[in-house]
């Protein structure tokens, strides 16, 4: 277990490097609709297997947070953190502890998605 700093623990488990690194072939199903949306960022390979942070804006210590995991999209390695079941709001992304992007949109029966390029 260990601390971000900001109130959330979690455990990585033993196998967790291996879950991170090798590439996720499975599909992703989004649960979405009326106030419900997600959220896709795309990165470069360098951030593979970063820990990508999102909190409601204004609620900072209140974070939630998903991998950047190897996809398959068209037949190309891609590679991204999905983040789904998001309440319709504005949100914060953290990476290291450090807010990456502000006031991110997450309509509500609707798939957003973000471009970042390796660390900037």
């Amino acid at each position: 277990m260990h601390s971000h700093g900001h109130g959330h623990d979690h455990s990585h488990g033993a196998g967790e490097e291996d879950y991170t690194s090798r590439p996720h072939p499975e599909h992703v199903v989004l649960d979405i609709g009326e106030d419900i949306g997600a959220l896709i960022i795309h990165t470069g390979a360098g951030m593979l297997g970063m820990e990508v942070e999102i909190s409601a804006t204004g609620q900072d210590d209140q974070r939630s947070h998903k991998d950047i995991l190897e996809r398959q999209i068209g037949g190309s390695p891609a590679y991204t953190a999905v983040f789904d079941k998001v309440r319709e709001g504005t949100y914060t992304l953290w990476v290291d502890d450090v807010a990456r992007e502000r006031d991110v949109l997450v309509s509500g029966g609707a798939i957003g998605e973000l471009r970042w390029t390796d660390g900037s």
